[in-house]
């Protein structure tokens, strides 16, 4: 894929008076400030489902209640990021990012202490909307700083996000198993730090981007059904995705008869080998082209997704992190693949990907804990390991973004 124009490479310094880089090669240092941030953010977010289960037995909540929780989290972190998309292809609104990290961590923080439902659900909505308020603008700032290696250099800043997503399960049960449910309260104080130093480099990241009129004049227009598929598919992704990490460790618990001491380090393992699958794929995707890795990551997914549900023992962590790293690593080249197909709209397509396309398995988590209701933990998550068949289908129909 030819180099977005529309989002020029700009070497956007941390403070006043840096030196400027070469415009070709990516930013790291900027790349990792934000993946920085990016970690504490999904560290919250990724730490819902092991929060899960003990809010279903404090509450007393069926299946298909804890699934309203995820949807409720999916719909604020997620569906509403076009919105925060729109808004940074606009005009950088970098005070953003410190208020959503401490958004993010203060709602998940308080949950574990919340006195009713209706609680938790206002809870996990506030930690949602710092979630969706991140996620935009730093997609799109790297974007423009990654050069043109924009796959390689959006991995990075995307396994800042899926580390934090592995980080959050084993963070917050350690802080349970310790202190119990209001153990919840020590997520509060990483999103202070973070939104402390994103506070302290502030001046220095809130420098106004050069203008854009000449990519906006030699971009091409938007493939408006492309990008619709595109979301279809990662739609379908984010359900087997959400229905592993939602359902996983009450099938561990109840099914598998495991250690509950080791839910946090089953999504870990999950998660983690994601976050690893999405630094690794970077790379390989602008070698073979973003649309071919895709489909052929969807083909190796479903095989393993099913193979999960037939083993046992150690063989259950060692095929649940082979998953992870195949299924997650779709994450990074969906994001370039998507801004390839809306190139003169950056923002709104990082946020049409990372958080309308992904939140809408959040629907999925809802139905699949409808299905686990009434026909067991078992057949929602056949459903969810059968859910990659479709979207190898639906990707082969992808069309290659058009050239500059």
């Amino acid at each position: 894929m030819t180099p977005d124009r529309s989002a020029p490479s700009v070497a956007l310094p941390i403070a006043a008076g840096a030196p400027a880089v070469d415009a070709s090669k990516p930013n790291y240092r900027l790349l990792g400030l934000l993946a920085l941030g990016h970690l504490v953010i999904d560290t919250n977010q990724g730490s819902l489902p092991a929060l899960l289960p003990h809010i279903k037995t404090a509450l007393g909540l069926t299946f298909t209640a804890t699934g309203v929780i995820v949807l409720m989290s999916n719909i604020t972190s997620s569906l509403i990021q076009p919105l925060f998309g729109f808004l940074a292809d606009k005009t950088a609104r970098r005070w953003l990012l410190p208020l959503s990290v401490l958004l993010s961590a203060v709602g998940i923080g308080l949950t574990g202490v919340a006195p009713s439902y209706a609680a938790v659900l206002a809870l996990v909505m506030v930690s949602g909307f710092g979630v969706a308020a991140y996620h935009p603008e730093g997609y799109r700032t790297a974007t423009q700083v990654a050069g043109d290696r924009k796959a390689t250099g959006v991995s990075i800043f995307s396994t800042g996000g899926n580390v934090g997503i592995a980080v959050g399960p084993p963070l917050i049960t350690a802080l349970i198993t310790v202190f119990g449910t209001p153990g919840s309260l020590g997520m509060i104080v990483p999103g202070l730090l973070m939104a402390g130093l994103l506070m302290a480099v502030l001046p220095g990241l809130s420098r106004p981007l050069p203008a854009r009129t000449e990519g906006r004049a030699t971009a091409p227009q938007t493939m408006v059904g492309a990008m619709a598929l595109l979301v279809l598919v990662i739609a379908v992704r984010s359900w087997t995705q959400l229905g592993f990490t939602t359902f996983m460790p009450f099938y561990y618990l109840e099914v598998l008869k495991g250690d509950p001491r080791m839910v946090g380090t089953l999504l870990a393992v999950f998660l983690g080998a994601g976050a690893a699958g999405t630094l690794i794929a970077g790379p390989i995707a602008d070698r073979v082209g973003h649309r071919r890795f895709m489909v052929s990551v969807f083909f190796l997914a479903a095989p393993l997704a099913v193979a999960f549900l037939l083993v046992s023992g150690i063989w259950t962590f060692v095929i649940l992190a082979v998953l992870g790293l195949v299924l997650v690593s779709t994450f990074t080249t969906s994001v370039v693949l998507g801004q390839a197909y809306m190139p003169r709209h950056v923002g709104m397509a990082s946020g049409l990907i990372v958080g309308f396309a992904i939140g809408a398995g959040g629907v999925g988590a809802t139905v699949l804990g409808w299905v686990a209701d009434r026909w067991g933990l078992s057949s929602a998550l056949w459903i969810s390991a059968l859910m990659p068949i479709l979207g190898a289908l639906l990707s082969l129909t992808l069309p290659e973004p058009r050239s500059r």
